[in-house]
């Protein structure tokens, strides 16, 4: 079968950047009409045209009902958990977790949400467990150097993310006690992933050497690298918006990484590239580039699975400063066009979130500038809440789906 070509098309505001061709090519997710043979114990997809056809607004699970209705912030920097009512954008909660808190992390079974304290550069990480019935945290489990969490698609394991030690720590999904290991030497950086519609392998970001990692579930290895190559172009950084300059970086910044609701290729936000990379999965190979916007970094679905969200942090930089070039591109899942740039009113820093249950607000931290924002997806519109310090990867909760593959609500 021949792949066809669809032209990613960006809007005025990005009109000076480069564009890029998008193959849409066939892949072990098969053509969208046929069933999809997955790994044992994984729970079926309905739909092989959209993975994301059970986090629709009416699909929220039975299990999540009598769930507070709430955002879990973990700020970085003040070691603290700021919990929000989004009825009301008040902090009605706060507690203190372990150290250096990075994430917030839904269970395979949507039962507990996992806080991933790393304490970078130290030993002494954990993972505090919060109750979403009653929002209160237990207590902390030690786990070495847990930067990220996902879980397996079967539900067997979770992965915590071993950023420091270029490792993937395969652990039983309730008491974490260790299962096996994957080393994955070639990583620097580890940290963010996604996985195949069938469950057989996941793909891996890798942020401080500009690749992505390939791992079997089946067989439990590693199936190969892919380094990403860099655009010609990017935006300039502490200059007027969508200043166009010379890419000089040669090595990237991969961050979040998503599946096309087809499963045919996966898109790689680069913080140094200000875009989205995008890779045939099955092949590993990379296939095309999407410009979004300055330091582009979180990935988020919409509710019908139709539009992707990138969050831009606003900065090429790791610690960034207050009120950059932050912003929000609407990506068009079908063409990759692009559909909508939403800034940050006054600068801002965008980085890890996720959608609210009826899909009306994309809830964001503000890395560098301490408060969360809450963008309205019908127009962009943004309020702002003050909480701690350097907050990072928030979520909401609860949100639709049968199962959550980990990080903020990667839920299928």
């Amino acid at each position: 079968m021949k792949p066809t070509y669809r032209w990613g098309l960006a809007t005025a505001l990005l009109a000076t950047s480069a564009l890029f061709l998008i193959p849409q090519l066939h892949s072990v997710a098969g053509d969208g009409t046929h069933p999809v043979a997955t790994i044992a114990g994984m729970p079926p997809v309905v739909d092989p045209a959209n993975l994301y056809s059970e986090i629709g607004t009416d699909h929220l699970s039975p299990a999540v009902r009598g769930d507070l209705e709430r955002i879990y912030v973990p700020n970085l920097r003040s070691n603290d958990v700021y919990v929000i009512d989004p009825a009301t954008l008040n902090i009605v909660d706060r507690f203190k977790v372990g150290m250096g808190p990075q994430h917030v992390v839904p269970s395979w079974d949507l039962r507990t949400l996992w806080v991933a304290n790393n304490d970078e550069r130290h030993p002494n990480g954990s993972l505090t467990p919060i109750d979403p019935r009653t929002g209160k945290p237990g207590n902390a489990l030690s786990v070495d150097d847990p930067y990220n969490l996902y879980f397996t698609p079967d539900g067997h394991s979770a992965i915590v993310v071993a950023e420091a030690r270029r490792r993937l720590d395969f652990r039983d999904p309730h008491d974490m006690t260790l299962q096996f290991s994957i080393a994955t030497p070639q990583c620097g950086g580890i940290n963010h992933a996604d996985f195949s519609m069938d469950g057989r392998f996941a793909l891996f970001t890798c942020e401080f050497n500009g690749s992505i990692v390939k791992i079997d579930l089946v067989h439990h290895n590693v199936m190969g690298y892919l380094k990403l190559a860099m655009p010609r172009t990017r935006f300039a950084e502490d200059a007027p918006a969508n200043t166009n300059e010379i890419c000089t970086s040669a090595r990237g910044m991969p961050q979040d990484i998503r599946s096309a609701p087809d499963g045919k290729h996966f898109y790689v936000a680069d913080m140094e590239a200000d875009g989205l990379h995008i890779v045939d999965g099955a092949a590993l190979k990379e296939t095309g580039f999407i410009s979004t916007g300055l330091g582009a970094h979180g990935l988020y679905p919409s509710r019908d699975g139709k539009l992707l969200y990138v969050s831009n942090r606003g900065t090429h930089k790791i610690h960034g400063k207050p009120h950059g070039q932050g912003s929000v591109t609407v990506v068009e899942f079908s063409s990759g066009h692009i559909l909508h740039q939403w800034p940050v009113p006054g600068g801002g820093s965008p980085d890890m979130g996720n959608v609210s249950a009826d899909g009306k607000y994309l809830w964001l931290s503000g890395r560098f500038d301490d408060v969360v924002y809450r963008f309205d997806t019908a127009n962009g519109q943004v309020d702002q809440v003050k909480v701690g310090l350097e907050p990072h990867g928030l979520t909401v909760w609860p949100q639709p789906g049968r199962y959550s593959l980990g990080h903020t609500g990667n839920l299928r």
